[in-house]
This record gives C-alpha cells, structure tokens and sequence, in this order.
C-alpha cells in the first residue's frame, strides 16, 4: 500500500495488486539487481542490533491490507531465521492519524503482548471490522482481550512508547519507506513488493541481501 493511496481511500479499503502474493513468488529467485529489485540506502539508516547480528527491518500498518495478507508468511519466515539474524517489526506513521496504532504496538511490546495479540489486532481489524484507529477505541479493545487496561493505558501514555513512536516515524524517513509492508536489511537496503514482484520474494531477496552483509559485503 503506497503512500499516495493512503490519502485517497478510507485507512484500510484501497488496494492495490503489486504488492499481494502472488505464483512468481514461487519461481527461482533470479540474482536480485540493486536499482530494481531493492534500494542500497545512502546515508545508511541506523540499527538496533547487537555487533555480530544482521538487522532486519518490517514496516507495517495495522490497517493496511497488505500487511494483513503478508502477517502469516512473515510470522512463518521469522520462525525460520538464523540466530545471527535480528528481525523487529516497526509500525509507521505516514500521517499523524496513524500514530495510535504504532503507540498500540510498542505498549503490546512493552507488556510482553505482540506474541498473543499482534495478529488478533490484524485480525479485528480486517475480519471482524473494528475501527481500531483511535487511542479509546484501542484501549477498549485490549480491555476486551483480558489485558489490564489501566496498565495498557499507563504504557500507552509513557514517555517510552511515545519516544518509541518517534524514532520509528524516523527510521521509516531514513529508510524511505513509500508503502507497506516493506522490508530493511542492516541499515542498508530497502525492499518491498512493489520491487521485488510480490511480498514472497521480496523475502527471498532478504535473504539474498543478509548473505551479502554476513560475507562482508
């Protein structure tokens, strides 16, 4: 989902093709070209990880349907990924609307929750139809799934999260992110499936790129 099309359609409705999975995701992967299957980022965006660890970036909304359709393959991918690889996922905010969700992640994070409830979030959103784009509406909902809510609101509201929100509103300018889902590799390259022709196999192109870091190159 592009950013143009976040202010032409209602949050969560427009769709586009070129990032859904697709067959060709499939195909064998061909040697990924710079310039047309992935961005090499000049000036280099900053990590988090620790030395010795290639970072891998996603960048999501939760109410994009792409990053809907894309949630199972990647939760699948991340299972499978070698320990020397450190994979976050970082919420963006290509407007000011969008900055609940990305606080709704980081307090889910701070509380030890993304694991249980990061894809019911998709999951209300995009199956049950919940409007999820507003911090009461949030905190209502996770009071529905037995969490706390006044330490939801606690963590929500702290100076951590809302810093946490910032530095990822940054990384994704850094990253120069145009849609999402989208994928960094150490600070260097960009992807997404636009590039690489679905979401599939801009995963593979991920993989290709944290070879390249992990060899030196």
């Amino acid at each position: 989902m592009k950013r143009r099309e976040f202010s032409q359609a209602a949050a969560g409705v427009a769709l586009t093709s070129s990032v859904l999975l697709t067959p060709v995701a499939h195909a064998q992967l061909k040697k990924p070209q710079a310039g047309k299957d992935y961005q090499v980022l000049d000036p280099r965006a900053t990590v988090d990880a620790p030395a010795g660890k290639v970072e891998v970036v996603e960048f999501f909304w939760y109410s994009c349907p792409h990053c809907n359709v894309f949630e199972p393959t990647l939760a699948e991918w991340v299972k499978k990924l070698p320990k020397d690889v450190a994979f976050r996922r970082v919420p963006i905010a290509f407007r000011d609307d969008f900055v609940p969700q990305q606080r709704l992640f980081f307090a889910l994070e701070a509380m030890g929750l993304v694991k249980k409830l990061h894809a019911k979030v998709f999951a209300a959103i995009h199956g049950e139809k919940q409007n999820l784009a507003t911090g009461e509406a949030i905190t209502e909902w996770v009071g529905r799934q037995g969490v706390d809510k006044p330490k939801f609101v606690e963590q929500y509201n702290s100076f951590s999260v809302v810093t946490k929100a910032g530095r990822a509103s940054k990384l994704q300018n850094a990253y120069k992110v145009e849609g999402v889902p989208a994928l960094g590799v150490a600070g260097r390259f960009y992807t997404d499936g636009s590039m690489a022709g679905s979401m599939e196999r801009a995963l593979q192109v991920v993989d290709t790129l944290v070879a390249e870091v992990r060899a030196g190159r």
